[in-house]
């Protein structure tokens, strides 16, 4: 298992992110005046102003949007994965995520623009939160 960084709380804006994340679910927020997507989790929505703002869960499946692959990393947490993707994922309900493809033999050659892809999320070594990734579907 990894050992990749963990949040800080409190923390509001991402707080019910977080929390979700720990019941195996991707949750984002979404603005109830406009209907406007707020991600990155913030306090207000950056469309209209509003801060009436509610969570919501998403299918957790996508695309990637693009992508880019690290080779040689010497930050503790990432040195044990060897190359792996850092990966820009468009969720289907409208939010981008930054995350990373897993489950190719080859993150240089197994992974595209347009692959489609579902969450799952990855347990860690330490820490009670889960790292949501993507696997191809």
């Amino acid at each position: 298992m990894p050992k990749r960084p963990q949040p800080r709380f409190p923390e509001p804006n991402t707080e019910p992110y977080w929390n979700g994340v720990k019941e195996r679910e991707l949750r984002y927020p979404v603005c109830t005046v406009c209907d406007q997507v707020v991600f990155t989790p913030r306090m207000h929505c950056p469309a209209c102003g509003a801060r009436d703002l509610e969570w919501r869960t998403s299918s957790g499946e996508g695309t990637v949007y693009t992508f880019s692959v690290v080779r040689q990393n010497r930050m503790p947490g990432f040195i044990d994965l060897g190359a792996y993707s850092v990966a820009y994922i468009d969720l289907d309900e409208g939010f981008r995520l930054l995350s990373s493809v897993v489950g190719v033999d080859d993150p240089t050659r197994d992974i595209h623009i347009g692959q489609r892809v579902r969450v799952e999320f990855e347990e860690q070594e330490e820490g009670e939160y889960p790292i949501p990734v993507f696997r191809p579907v």
